[in-house]
């Protein structure tokens, strides 16, 4: 069941990432950019897994094992902060808010706030850890 409402989330997501959507001349709304940097952190997720195998081979096989662990659980829980977002994301919010720009309410509008702190975090997070990883990998 998990994986079905996980599935079904990426492709709102999709399908709001590939969907021409008109701006207002106010730019674009708080949920269009909340969705902008999950798009923009999304691709970001193969290197993610890349970096988690090239560390892997790393681990006992050096004298800075711990370090290369620690890099790897870092990546790892990145992976997971981000499918647990988008998750939560959909359970909060329909279709019509996130893909046509149907009014929020106003509990919805403070859900809001706080998923644009969230993604915010996430974004940081996900670039952190690749950057750590790629540095003790010698990658950048």
């Amino acid at each position: 069941m998990k994986k079905i409402l996980s599935l079904i989330v990426l492709v709102l997501f999709l399908s709001y990432s590939c969907k021409d959507k008109k701006k207002t001349e106010e730019g674009p709304s708080q949920i269009e950019q909340v969705m902008a940097i999950h798009d923009e952190v999304m691709p970001k997720m193969g290197k993610l897994g890349k970096l988690v195998g090239e560390l892997k081979g790393k681990i006992d096989t050096t004298d800075t094992s711990k370090e290369y662990a620690d890099a790897m659980k870092d990546l790892q829980e990145a992976s997971r902060a981000m499918m647990d977002w988008m998750r939560d994301f959909g359970i909060r919010f329909d279709p019509d808010e996130i893909l046509n720009g149907k009014e929020l309410t106003e509990e919805k509008q403070k859900w809001l706030d706080e998923e644009e702190v969230k993604v915010k975090a996430l974004k940081e997070q996900i670039n952190s850890s690749i950057a750590n990883a790629e540095t003790l990998l010698g990658n950048e």
